[in-house]
């Protein structure tokens, strides 16, 4: 679920990670870091040739902070798009009816699709994969209930003037159904760990945001550039917006297991009671569950931000390795998964492939 989404994203901030690296290491050999070995002299001689084309060490540094900072905004801002247009498609999967749709989603896809039909008149290019029966047809079908069948233009969702910061990203998933995303965001243990640890509280996730944006807005409108990042700022903020966008992917998954839930596509099997960090292993208590190896389990825990899908890779029953097991009453069953887990956290299966 969002894998592919996941990997771009990963791989996006990869790349920006290794060009600030590399930039770095450039440097370095450029303007002063001593070889250690005949390799490294070797390799230094050969690279002096490139002084005559590289810019100032300041102006270098002045273009790296630029790119990123406006490289890096530019994969969240698209993240957040994506993620909400997979949301958006879902839906009818999730609620059949239109009109059982929450009203704040009715709200917003009636003005998007006002919105997308007065962009369509202006033809601008950015639309040009859409059509006015193509905007307007999820309106009618949802309103006149035919075949009761509808779909939603994920378009229609996503007109925002501002930057994506805490209360615009806030803003934009409450319109699509999902509140208290930042609360979510705050919680959830990649960016606890990031403020813990890498920003020592000296942040917050908020403030680690504005400040990405506040440098990408006068990277882009050619404001002077007085306050450079340095190199491990920067790979600070590639982990931080990798932290943002996967708090925001577990966010969006619980909703859907919530909703799919309500409509018997999974079930809460029961919960974690003991975790074993080293051999990502632990002891669940289980009810009314068949389950095997290779399946996969949502493990989660709404009070702590919590929502990752794993994979069963060893199943103990009584102390003896099974391959499947079927359980009715509730029954203690050992388990190890593909990832990390803890204690407490709900164990939800997907009942349509069983």
């Amino acid at each position: 679920m969002f894998d592919e989404l996941l990997k771009t994203m990963k791989e996006n901030i990869s790349t920006v990670r290794s060009l600030i690296q590399t930039n770095e290491k450039l440097r370095d050999i450029l303007f002063g870091r001593e070889s250690t070995s005949e390799n490294n002299e070797n390799e230094f001689l050969d690279l002096t040739s490139l002084k005559t084309t590289v810019p100032k060490i300041e102006d270098w540094r002045v273009y790296d902070h630029c790119s990123v900072v406006t490289r890096l905004y530019a994969i969240y801002e698209n993240f957040v798009e994506s993620l909400i247009k997979d949301w958006i498609i879902e839906l009818p999967n999730l609620i059949s009816s239109y009109l059982d749709l929450p009203e704040v989603i009715r709200g917003t896809h009636q003005i998007g699709v006002a919105n997308l039909l007065l962009e369509l008149k202006k033809k601008k290019n950015r639309y040009e994969h859409l059509s006015i029966d193509l905007v307007i047809r999820g309106l009618y079908f949802g309103h006149s209930s035919i075949n009761n069948q509808y779909d939603l233009i994920p378009d229609a969702f996503l007109f925002h003037d501002q930057n994506l910061r805490k209360d615009a990203l806030q803003k934009l998933f409450a319109e699509v159904g999902i509140s208290e995303a930042w609360k979510w965001i705050e919680q959830h243990r990649s960016i606890k760990f990031f403020v813990e640890e890498t920003l020592a509280n000296e942040n917050t996730a908020e403030g680690e945001l504005k400040e990405l944006i506040d440098y990408r807005n006068e990277a882009a409108h050619g404001a002077i550039i007085d306050n450079v990042l340095g190199y491990k700022k920067l790979l600070d903020l590639c982990d931080f917006i990798e932290a943002l966008c996967q708090a925001l992917t577990e966010l969006v998954i619980y909703h859907i297991l919530e909703r799919q839930k309500s409509i018997r596509k999974v079930k809460d099997i029961g919960k974690i009671t003991e975790w074993f960090k080293k051999p990502k292993a632990g002891v669940a208590k289980i009810i009314n569950a068949n389950l095997s190896v290779g399946d996969r389990v949502f493990l989660v825990d709404l009070n702590k931000s919590y929502c990752q899908v794993v994979k069963i890779e060893s199943i103990r029953l009584n102390n003896i390795s099974q391959e499947k097991i079927s359980i009715t009453l509730e029954t203690e069953v050992g388990l190890k998964f593909d990832q990390d887990a803890r204690n407490d956290v709900r164990l939800y299966i997907d009942v349509t492939s069983t």
